[in-house]
């Protein structure tokens, strides 16, 4: 008999001839995100992965690693004994033992179908004997414990937990995506999702420190580690912001100067992703949450990139985002207090509306090429997780 962890996905396994790259780089961040837990195999089988165990794996950090994998729909602690129905009733009644109970249910799939008994002859069969043994009584519909059986060519399968995953895709199969990232409750939240769909994030954040305290910077770090959990070895570019903010202040009509934060920002950040090979940006922007993410000044913002400005959040409203971060675990650090880049300087009348020709007349005065050379030269990078 043998314990190990039974990994089950959704959605991979609806990808075709494309299944095996999907599994294998599940695989391989499962043995990234189980490092220094003790397990001593990974196997991937046709419909499953199992992880083994060794002698002295940590069962409990192991489970909370695997919730935190994307691509995994579910898994399960299981036993494996031979394909005997004498071993197979033996090894359920182990299975249950210690746990609280008064009704029972078993269920069995038979993969195997050169198995002697049907499935629902074994669910019978092994429920029969465990009420016999235990005194609990049947219940088909709503059981306080149900013992799933699987029948395979090699082996029997018991369990009596199924743990859900968060689901979605393994990470970096998707590519790669550069998510400027704020440290505000938004921009966490949609790097999350967009992890979750199989994206590797990379991050750039833009501080004004000294004018601003080193609060934002702090929390990104923060940020990034905590996302780090499901997005492994992550890497975090900062940009020093104020100078050129100054510039922007003092060349620029005050309408305009936060959507001119915003389109320098995205210059930026386009370099950068042309250097590391991203694909998109990712911003936490949501429909008209704030002047400069109307929907006029979203278009007149992404209209100097080149490549894809993904918004997550777009359609979602704030409660509904808020929840969300609570549920990553991003919400408490993000709600600390910091002072914004884009909050400094910030004019009382912000445009809402403003058009593209208003705004390339506003920059009209600014050495764009050279102050975003500027920024990049200044570029640090960290890497976290």
């Amino acid at each position: 008999m043998e314990e190990l962890f039974s990994v089950h996905y959704a959605e991979v396994g609806l990808k075709g001839k494309n299944r095996i790259f999907f599994e294998k780089r599940l695989v391989s961040n499962i043995k990234v995100a189980l490092r220094g837990t003790g397990y001593a195999e990974i196997e991937r089988l046709h419909d499953r992965i199992l992880v083994r165990l060794g002698k002295n794996a940590d069962v409990p950090e192991i489970k909370k690693r695997l919730q935190q994998v994307m691509g995994i729909a579910y898994f399960e602690l299981a036993c494996t004994t031979e394909r005997d129905m004498t071993a197979i009733k033996e090894t359920a009644l182990q299975q249950i033992q210690g746990r609280t109970y008064e009704s029972l249910k078993v269920e069995t799939r038979r993969t195997d179908k050169t198995f002697p008994l049907t499935s629902p002859q074994i669910s019978a069969e092994v429920g029969g004997h465990l009420i016999e043994k235990t005194g609990a009584r049947a219940d088909m519909h709503n059981p306080d414990l149900i013992c799933w059986i699987k029948i395979t060519q090699k082996n029997a399968y018991i369990s009596t937990e199924k743990i859900p995953g968060i689901g979605g895709l393994p990470v970096g199969v998707s590519g790669k995506v550069l998510v400027m990232l704020s440290g505000g409750i938004d921009s966490p939240v949609a790097a999350w999702q967009m992890i979750k769909r199989g994206a590797k994030a990379v991050f750039i954040h833009f501080y004004s420190y000294p004018y601003t305290d080193k609060a934002s910077l702090e929390k990104v770090i923060e940020l990034a580690e905590i996302l780090a959990v499901s997005n492994y070895r992550s890497l975090v570019y900062l940009v020093p912001f104020a100078e050129l903010q100054q510039t922007i202040v003092t060349q620029t009509p005050a309408p305009f100067r936060v959507l001119l934060y915003r389109r320098m920002m995205t210059r930026i950040a386009e370099r950068v992703a042309t250097l590391i090979n991203a694909e998109a940006l990712v911003t936490g922007e949501s429909l008209a949450q704030v002047a400069s993410q109307t929907l006029t000044n979203l278009r007149t913002i992404e209209a100097i990139a080149d490549i894809p400005i993904l918004r997550p959040l777009i359609g979602e409203d704030k409660a509904e985002i808020i929840e969300k971060a609570q549920r990553i675990s991003t919400f408490d650090v993000s709600t600390r207090p910091h002072q914004d880049c884009c909050s400094l300087f910030v004019p009382k009348h912000p445009a809402t509306r403003a058009s593209l020709a208003e705004l390339a007349d506003a920059e009209s005065n600014l050495d764009i090429d050279a102050l975003v050379e500027t920024a990049l030269n200044n570029l640090e990078k960290q890497v976290v997780g």
